[in-house]
């Protein structure tokens, strides 16, 4: 009775062990790469590190460069702060132009544009991980290759990237070839063997 009662401790342990196993090597967090699609085609909405050029016609004062802060915020003369977080950068076209209208500048014309993207970082099993300036179209093959390629360990399948989307960040594995947005994180995984 005894050695039955070993013999069921023991299969019990090895089936928990076996499932803590294999639910080690399943892939973390959200694996609808739709949720990553999707948001490579949607608008690009500002955030902290990304950096303005804005310009408001015949007023050169007011035509400047502006970095996002931390806040999500630009400071700008004669109107002080002005929200971007989230906004397109027609969005941020319309607001200023509000802003500079309500008793500053008769009829103003702004134009905003991205002067540089907010970094994007690279981690895990690459020759060179770290923060790399954004380049438009990249892919995850290419944000490697900027980060010094794979290294000697690297799972060269697929990656995890996380991304903010809807103010969430959403990890999940993307094969190589997938858009990479300012602001992701690339985690590549070692290889088992």
């Amino acid at each position: 009775m005894a050695t039955m009662i070993a013999r069921r401790l023991l299969m019990l342990t090895v089936g928990a062990l076996t499932t803590a196993c294999l639910s080690a090597c399943a892939v973390p967090g959200d694996n609808r790469p739709e949720l990553y699609a999707a948001s490579a085609v949607d608008p690009y909405t500002l955030a902290a590190g990304d950096r303005l050029r804005v310009i408001v016609f015949g007023q050169d004062s007011l035509s400047n460069a502006y970095s996002v802060d931390g806040a999500g915020r630009i400071a700008m003369p004669l109107i002080g702060s002005v929200r971007v977080q989230g906004l397109t950068a027609q969005d941020v076209e319309r607001a200023v132009a509000a802003r500079l209208r309500d008793g500053y500048v008769r009829e103003p014309r702004v134009s905003v544009e991205v002067e540089a993207f907010r970094p994007f970082f690279v981690l895990g099993e690459v020759t060179g991980a770290g923060q790399f300036p954004f380049v438009d179209g990249m892919t995850v093959r290419t944000a490697v290759a900027i980060a010094g390629g794979f290294g000697p360990r690297a799972y060269q399948g697929a990656v995890d990237l996380t991304r903010v989307i809807d103010g969430v960040p959403v990890t999940g594995r993307v094969p190589l070839d997938a858009p990479v947005r300012p602001g992701d994180t690339i985690t590549v995984r070692e290889r088992i063997f």
